[in-house]
């Protein structure tokens, strides 16, 4: 009979303490916390966080834009905005309105706002002047590349007559 003369190899237990433990899960909430505040610290630096002056005056007002809004869709205006962007960063703003039957609205007066949105860019509000009927046209500057958010405001005989905002992207010509 032959012996097993291969080698043996010590094997020695590794043991779980509480210390061992207490270094694993300080590890892995270390990790965690640390990616957290990464991506606060990120968040806090792309966002101002201002959206509106006093939430409680825009919220006072709600009721009142649903009822404008309400108005507004009755009358069935049918309004087209474009916004063409030059290479020096100027914008041809143009509008056309017209009524329920396709006749041109006249006599009012059109005001563009671009705003860069989660931007603390400033807005820029241009007063669009109508050539032909029904047609309302401007110029903004200083606009550069990429997403912009265009309100349209219309003042008629009764006040604001027509709302809208838009979403949009500048792109270089």
């Amino acid at each position: 009979m032959q012996a097993n003369t291969a080698p043996r190899l010590k094997t020695t237990e590794k043991r779980v303490t509480g210390r061992t433990v207490l270094i694993w899960l300080f590890g892995f909430f270390g990790a965690i916390f640390a990616a957290n505040a990464v991506f606060i610290w990120l968040a806090l630096g792309s966002f101002p966080g201002v959206a509106v002056e006093s939430s409680y005056k825009a919220g006072l007002a709600y009721n009142e834009e649903i009822a404008a809004s309400k108005v507004q869709a009755d009358r069935h205006w049918d309004v087209e905005a474009k916004v063409a962007r030059r290479g020096d960063g100027t914008a041809d703003i143009t509008v056309a309105a017209h009524d329920e039957a396709g006749a041109p609205l006249s006599g009012l007066v059109f005001t563009a706002t671009l705003i860069r949105p989660a931007s603390a860019e400033a807005y820029r509000v241009v007063a669009l002047s109508e050539g032909e009927s029904g047609r309302y046209t401007g110029i903004a500057s200083g606009l550069s590349e990429g997403r912009w958010i265009l309100e349209l405001e219309a003042d008629g005989a009764q006040g604001i007559v027509f709302r809208s905002r838009n979403r949009m992207f500048l792109s270089a010509e």
